[in-house]
């Protein structure tokens, strides 16, 4: 469960990455891919980023390149997320909506969500489940354009801990674009954005 004060720390660190962009006029590239983030010791240990200590939130450098932008931040994240698993289908229906100003249609009545019944993905990886969802026609034409940009994400869990594997399978988060573009988990794709 998620604390009341991890809670407010993963709004603020939007908000404030919100302002700061805006307030000290950065370029419009930092939403999507910044080397820095707000942090204090409760999302710094989310993150399992060293060095942050004490409640108030602070300017941050990232140094590597898992995160960065606000599409990586846990707010995002967790609201993209289901509340047993993460879910490549609404982190990709943000990324069309809210950064590529490209909202898929809506589904076609009566599709069905990916199944939540385990013993229809048992032994599956969220990509082996979504690639057996693509599979019918109906579903194929929106899918193909947010899984990617969902799939990008896997290797962060529902509320943006990075993670390498998910139930003890490695996530695969590369992918490949409508356009032919590829690229190899968030990073790639943030540069790509």
């Amino acid at each position: 469960a998620i604390s009341p004060e991890l809670k407010t720390a993963m709004r603020e660190e939007t908000e404030l990455t919100f302002n700061y962009i805006l307030q000290q006029n950065r370029p419009l590239t930092e939403f999507i891919d910044a080397p820095y983030t707000f942090l204090n010791e409760p999302l710094a240990k989310l993150y399992g980023i060293g060095g942050v200590t004490g409640p108030a939130m602070r300017k941050v450098a990232l140094t590597d390149r898992k995160r960065g932008g606000i599409l990586t931040q846990a707010s995002v994240l967790t609201v993209t997320s289901n509340p047993t698993r993460t879910s490549p289908v609404k982190r990709g229906k943000f990324i069309l909506e809210n950064i590529l100003n490209t909202p898929p249609p809506p589904p076609p009545p009566l599709i069905s969500a990916l199944s939540e019944a385990k013993e229809d993905f048992k032994g599956l990886t969220m990509r082996q489940r979504m690639e057996q969802h693509r599979k019918d026609p109906a579903c194929n034409g929106c899918h193909m354009q947010m899984d990617p940009l969902g799939l990008s994400l896997e290797n962060f869990n529902g509320i943006g801990v990075w993670r390498q594997q998910d139930d003890g399978a490695d996530i695969d988060s590369s992918g490949v674009l409508p356009g032919g573009r590829s690229f190899k988990g968030p990073a790639e794709l943030r540069a790509i954005l």
